[in-house]
Parts: C-alpha cells; structure tokens; sequence
C-alpha cells in the first residue's frame, strides 16, 4: 500500500509562479513488531529466577549466586528499558515529536549494548581476581540453580529470537538473554569438571572465554546502535547504490542534498532533490519511486524535492510506503 502526498507550491514574490496542489491518502502505521507478550514472560521468568537465586545464595553461603542475582537483576532492567522502547515507539507524532518516539528504540539498543559490556566488565574483573585467589566450589546446589538459569534464560532467548534479526533493540534484549545462559552454562560445565578434578583456576579461565565471546557477539550491537543514533545511514543500505537508483530515473538530470537516516531501529527515512529540467513529474512517478525505494532498499519513509532548474524549487513531494 502507498500513500503520495505532492505539493507544488505557488508564490507572487520574486521568485517565478507556483501552483499548489494537494492529495492525500489514509495513512498507515508503520509500528515494529509487538514483543509485549515476550516482554511480559521474560520479565516475570528472570524477576522469579532472581529470587530463587537469591534465596539459596544466601542459604548455600555462595558469593557466586548472590553476585549472579545481582547480574541477572540488571539484566531485568535491559528487559525493561527495551519494553518501555518499544511501547514509546507506538506513540503518535505530535506538534513537539514529530516523529513520535520511534528514536527511543535506538537509545534502548544502545542502553543495552553499553550495559551488557559494563556487565561482562565487572565479570572478567573478578575472574581475573580468582586467578590468584581460586574460590572453592559451592557445590552441586549452586550447579542445579545455574543449571535453572539456562532454562529460564533459553526460554526467554526464544522469545525474542524471531525479532533478533530485524530489530537491533530486540537484538539487545535477546543478547542479554543468550549471555546469561552462557555464564550459568559456563558455571554449571566448569563446576562439574572442577568436581572430579579438583582445577580451581577452570572456574576463572570459563568465566574470560565466556566473557570474550559476548563481547565478541555485543560490538555489532553497540556499534550498530551507535551509528543508528547518529543519524548515519543504517547498516545493509548502501547509499552509492540509492544514489544511483535515483539519477537513473527517467528525466532525472542530477541529484543532491541525499540523506538516509534511522527513525527508528524498524524504520528509514529518506530525502533528496531531484533535478529534472524537462517539468515536474504526476503522482504516478512519484508512487512508483517510493515502491521502488521500498522494494530494493527497505525505506519506507521517502520525501522528494523535485527542482526543473538548479536554483528554483518547484515540487515538494512526500511519498511513503508502507
């Protein structure tokens, strides 16, 4: 479905004579995914298994849960703030927001990229603290409430994974979820093989493997976010290529003043002028650039200014695609 809006203005100043036209077209919602069902059970699964962890951390007299909690805690929070994103972003544009709040989703996948590795941070720390002070394993308690960490964090992984790919802050929260269960894996693995060997110094050389590996898995994250929150083109369009769909339109003479950003982690904007010099083109060359955009890029947000002379303005026309 399209909607094309064209305007050409029309002005008795000094600049030539305008004619202003209007068309307008129901518009359509262009709202990510909602994850609010998954947001809800991952969030209720690990406030739950925070307790729980809590609880025997307190009972089994185990730093190692009781700091675990406290990471699986934080990752609650990055649950949070990835859902209060999501809910903004479905917000409608007022005179203030323009576009509503779908930039909220960035800042959340950037939140989480820059939480996580503070995260993994503090993790590397203290195994790297174990190399010279090896802590004694807990015992099989601590291994059957990590064990429970991996069920409970697989779960809510599997929940986000079919969003992961098309949704960098929904790629956050589920990162999140996949790196908690690589710790409790990590635990539950090295305090086994600790157990019948007796290799205190595993626990810590785990802990740094696992912490490379979610590093290694987070930096698209926080890089991609990052750029997404700077306004660059967002990763996957190649804006050598969207220039040159452009200035291979018919009648289309040159192009400037091309910009590509984020609206939000779901959506693209684009705007460029035009130089066609042969006269201003209809509503149906206007509906099928944006199709056009839509199909071969994935923008469906497209605003055209169409220019007949390199210095006069002559047609404004928004064009976007749902």
């Amino acid at each position: 479905m399209t909607t094309n809006d064209a305007h050409a203005g029309h002005d008795h100043g000094s600049h030539d004579h305008e004619a202003h036209a209007t068309h307008d077209h129901p518009g359509h919602s262009h709202a990510p995914a909602s994850f609010g069902k998954a947001f809800a059970i991952g969030i209720a699964l690990n406030v739950g298994f925070v307790a729980i962890e809590a609880t025997y951390g307190v009972l089994a007299n185990s730093m190692a849960l009781l700091a675990d909690a406290g990471h699986n805690l934080s990752d609650v929070l990055g649950l949070v703030v990835a859902w209060i994103a999501t809910v903004l972003a479905k917000r409608a544009p007022s005179a203030r927001y323009t576009y509503g709040m779908k930039g909220s989703s960035i800042l959340a996948a950037l939140f989480n990229a820059v939480f996580l590795l503070v995260a993994v941070g503090a993790i590397a720390w203290e195994a790297i603290q174990r190399f010279g002070e090896p802590a004694p394993v807990a015992g099989k308690t601590v291994m059957i409430v990590a064990a429970v960490g991996i069920l409970v964090n697989g779960i809510t992984a599997w929940l986000f994974a079919s969003g992961a790919k098309g949704d960098i802050n929904i790629k956050g929260a589920f990162l999140h979820m996949v790196a908690d269960a690589a710790v409790s894996a990590g635990v539950v693995i090295a305090g086994l093989v600790i157990l019948y060997t007796g290799w205190t110094w595993l626990d810590p050389v785990v802990s740094l493997a696992i912490v490379f590996i979610i590093v290694w898995s987070t930096w698209g994250l926080l890089r991609d976010s990052l750029t997404l929150s700077l306004a660059a083109v967002p990763p996957g369009i190649d804006p050598d290529a969207v220039r040159s769909h452009l200035e291979g339109l018919p009648g289309v003479a040159s192009l400037h003043d091309l910009h590509i950003w984020a609206m939000s982690t779901t959506e693209t904007c684009l705007t460029a002028h035009l130089l066609m010099p042969g006269g201003r083109p209809d509503d149906e060359f206007l509906m099928k650039t944006a199709v056009g955009i839509k199909e071969r890029f994935g923008i469906g947000h497209t605003t055209l200014q169409v220019e007949t002379s390199s210095d006069t303005a002559c047609i404004l026309a928004p064009a976007h695609v749902v």
